[in-house]
């Protein structure tokens, strides 16, 4: 078992640093496992494996919300958030650095992408805070950071990902990762005011004071977008429709909301679908690839191997999940988020559940630890976003996301301390 272990993990590493992309670069992988470690039929298995990963009714909500999310990607809705958050953070410490994290917050839940929610939130809100005098460093970094919610707070494609790999309930991970999200957004902020506190002399004044029905004018364009929230995961929570309902609902709305504001024409329209079928294609594709070396690792044994020798330790639930976040971690290094979920639950599932780890809050964690990957060099795909905006360095963007990277650190000793921040709202939800 540990030869087949060094020959497929060399084989893939070599592959990925040949540049070869990941889905295929998986498929090669599965294909060695089966012809030098197995007897069993490689294309036979390839076939039915790429029909049962594909003809999944749950996976109908991936493109679904991907397009929800292309669709406003292309209205002004960044703007929007700028112009309707900012009264409200006014009088707070580090004043409109809150926007970035209330705004990534309110962009994660209609578009389950951390790269679209910190390029979209960050083509205004960067620009803004350094004509008003922020300093770049906080500015950046609590972008790259809060651009992670995109994965957590749901619709999470992510979510949608590990649901379907580890057979557990899209729906009822939407709704665990309603508080996670919300306590990451406050672990920001709390940073952000912290920071403000000791460094009072680089925040810039205050502007002028807003009465409160200015305020609630002010933020009368995000009204349509918080309805849309509200249908789309409030549906789900009171039962009235299943995650891919709901993603036709928030579809619904997007093209709505984009038809009133006056962005919606024949142009976006087909810029917005030709957007959600790349990156569907590109996901579905990496999905396969993983199914299917899922399916070579089963017939050389080495998932149930792990396990067996995981058990035999037997390591505490928290020494396991310490090893697991280390391993993601340098995961995240090299692989996307998606990349990251796809090609390792095949092998470390059978050794959780051994563990005694509940699957529903182990797809939380490993978002949670997933994100932390999105801002790690030197292939986070957060610190490219932000770069791309900036034109700094890569170094630079990373090393001024570090203390929102400390924050998801934190934010992960949480829920596995306190499990109950994960599985309260799907008890409730289950309950009703």
């Amino acid at each position: 078992m540990t030869t087949i272990a060094i020959v497929l993990i060399g084989a893939l590493f070599l592959l990925l640093a040949m540049g070869v992309w990941v889905a295929p670069a998986l498929l090669a992988v599965g294909i060695i496992g089966m012809e030098l470690f197995t007897d069993a039929p490689g294309g036979a298995i390839l076939a039915t494996t790429s029909w049962a990963s594909s003809a999944s009714w749950t996976m109908t909500a991936l493109p679904l919300f991907i397009w929800m999310g292309e669709i406003l990607f292309r209205t002004k809705l960044s703007d929007d958030m700028f112009a309707g958050l900012a009264p409200w953070v006014e009088r707070l410490p580090g004043r409109l650095l809150h926007v970035n994290v209330l705004g990534c917050g309110i962009f994660a839940a209609v578009s389950g992408s951390s790269a679209a929610t910190a390029a979209t939130i960050g083509r205004i809100s960067l620009p803004e805070l350094k004509s008003r005098g922020y300093p770049e460093s906080i500015s950046i970094g609590s972008l790259a950071g809060a651009g992670t919610l995109g994965l957590l707070i749901p619709p999470s494609i992510i979510m949608i990902v590990y649901g379907v790999a580890a057979q557990v309930s899209v729906a009822r991970l939407f709704i665990a990762g309603v508080l996670p999200g919300l306590l990451l957004m406050a672990l920001f902020s709390g940073y952000i005011i912290f920071w403000s506190l000791l460094n009072k002399d680089k925040i810039p004044a205050a502007g002028l004071a807003m009465r409160f029905a200015q305020k609630v004018y002010a933020t009368r364009r995000l009204i349509p977008v918080v309805l849309l929230i509200i249908g789309v995961i409030g549906s789900i929570y009171a039962g009235l429709a299943t995650a891919t309902e709901a993603a036709a609902i928030g579809v619904v709305g997007a093209l709505l909301i984009a038809g009133f504001s006056g962005m919606l024409n024949r142009a976006t329209f087909l810029d917005s679908l030709l957007g959600a079928v790349r990156t569907s294609t590109m996901i579905f594709f990496i999905l396969l690839g993983a199914a299917f070396l899922t399916s070579a690792m089963s017939f050389t044994g080495l998932p149930a191997a792990l396990a067996d020798w995981i058990a035999a330790m037997q390591l505490p639930a928290w020494a396991l999940l310490v090893a697991l976040t280390v391993f993601f971690i340098i995961l995240g290094c090299f692989l996307d988020g998606i990349s990251i979920v796809l090609l390792t639950t095949s092998v470390i599932l059978p050794a959780v559940q051994a563990a005694g780890i509940d699957m529903l809050w182990f797809g939380i964690y490993i978002v949670l630890v997933v994100e932390v990957a999105q801002i790690t060099p030197p292939v986070g795909f957060n610190l490219f976003v932000v770069q791309n905006l900036t034109g700094k360095d890569i170094f630079t963007v990373a090393k001024a996301s570090f203390p929102f990277f400390l924050m998801m650190v934190v934010a992960t000793v949480l829920i596995t301390m306190f499990p109950a921040i994960v599985l309260s709202l799907p008890q409730a939800m289950t309950a009703r």
